[in-house]
């Protein structure tokens, strides 16, 4: 049979991450593609310990039966506490929806705000992901140009102007793909900027909570007088990405527009995960946790940056963030490296990572790379830029 797909779907690809994981399965295959948690540090026995608590306590009939769309009562409330550590104050439960991972609230905003051919901001380079959703949404991506304190100012607001955007897309702390973060004085700005513009801003912050070093910056959420910025978060990365758990919290308008499109979708976020979420807060894990958690990664930060500057070629430059998942890396001009077109011969020598392009409002930058250290071990991360140094170094002979 000859299917007619919607032209919304017809010409889609898959999600360049989830493509690659197919390619994965070979057991000496170092990866620093995903963005997996290091598996040795996902609670499993804390996890357990709670789901156990809750199936035999009375709330057990309550957790199995259909829940509110908007998200557990308990956990909203504790959430709207919670995102004070993130300098927004005075959040109620009005304010919080539970989503289904983090990357839903990307698709609520879009199915919500943007129609076929309107046009949504993104730095660039952004999460690959929000570009793939904003195409099912028939969107249209436009990147705006940034630095190491963040979006260029004068950039964003020329486009804003040019464009007329339905919508800004940035990750502002430890920004996936790049690793950098926005500076308090860019934040202050980008409210400003978006609310004189009355344009919406999607503040999306995944990795925040790793932090290596330094101090905590208030989220753009903070600096929102005029109800135009929706902060979204998940428990992926610091407690489990498998519960599929995240949160948004934004003006009760607009929360209530996304309740009704998460209707359509999934009635509600797994009542099940939302109230171990809620118990693992509950008892005090959240920091304890985090406090296990953060040391590995920044073994396995320093591991890979400092194995880059041993072993990679002269025209190679990358990031060194101060904290998150992910080192972001370009080639020079001069040598002629296309991180696409390389990635076949990256993988037949054992090692993955996600070339540049992806990340790229227009896909045109073929110069770059994102690595990822956390899935992989301080000796595979050795041993893993060790090999793609040296086939980088043949190439550009």
């Amino acid at each position: 049979m000859e299917y007619v797909f919607s032209d919304r779907m017809k010409n889609m690809g898959g999600n360049a991450i989830r493509e690659i994981f197919k390619l994965l399965s070979r057991p000496d295959m170092i990866s620093f593609a995903g963005g997996f948690p290091t598996a040795s540090l996902l609670p499993c026995g804390e996890v357990g310990k709670i789901a156990s608590d809750l199936m035999n306590s009375d709330r057990a009939k309550e957790i199995l039966q259909y829940g509110a769309t908007e998200g557990y009562a308990p956990l909203r409330r504790r959430i709207a506490a919670f995102v004070s550590r993130y300098g927004i104050e005075g959040a109620g439960e009005e304010n919080v929806r539970i989503v289904s991972g983090g990357q839903q609230t990307i698709d609520l905003m879009c199915k919500c705000f943007v129609n076929d051919g309107d046009v949504v901001l993104v730095e660039d380079p952004t999460y690959l992901a929000s570009l793939h959703i904003l195409r099912t949404y028939r969107g249209k991506a436009v990147g705006v140009r940034s630095g190491e304190d963040g979006l260029d100012l004068d950039d964003l607001e020329q486009k804003i102007k040019a464009f007329k955007p339905k919508m800004l897309y940035c990750v502002p702390t430890f920004s996936n793909p790049t690793g950098r973060t926005y500076s308090l004085a860019v934040r202050k700005a980008i409210a400003e900027l978006t609310a004189k513009y009355g344009v919406m801003v999607l503040e999306d912050d995944p990795y925040s909570e790793i932090r290596f070093c330094g101090e905590r910056v208030p989220s753009i959420k903070s600096f929102d007088k005029c109800g135009n910025v929706v902060f979204t978060a998940s428990f992926s990365k610091t407690i489990s990405p498998g519960l599929r758990v995240g949160y948004c919290v934004g003006d009760p308008a607009v929360m209530a527009k996304l309740t009704i499109g998460k209707q359509a979708v999934d009635v509600h976020t797994s009542m099940l995960s939302q109230a171990i979420v809620e118990e693992y807060f509950a008892r005090g894990l959240f920091d304890k946790v985090l406090s296990r958690s953060i040391p590995v990664y920044k073994e396995k930060k320093d591991a890979m940056h400092a194995a880059i500057e041993r072993y990679m070629p002269e025209e190679f430059s990358s990031t060194d963030p101060f904290g998150g998942l992910f080192i972001w890396g370009g080639f020079a001009e001069k040598s002629g490296i296309d991180t696409a077109c390389a990635f076949a011969g990256a993988c037949e020598r054992g090692v993955a990572y996600v070339s540049g392009e992806t990340f790229f409002a227009d896909g045109k930058d073929r110069r770059h790379l994102r690595l990822n250290y956390s899935a992989a071990s301080p000796e595979q991360i050795e041993r893993g830029i060790k090999i793609l140094a040296d086939y980088f170094k043949e190439l550009i002979k």
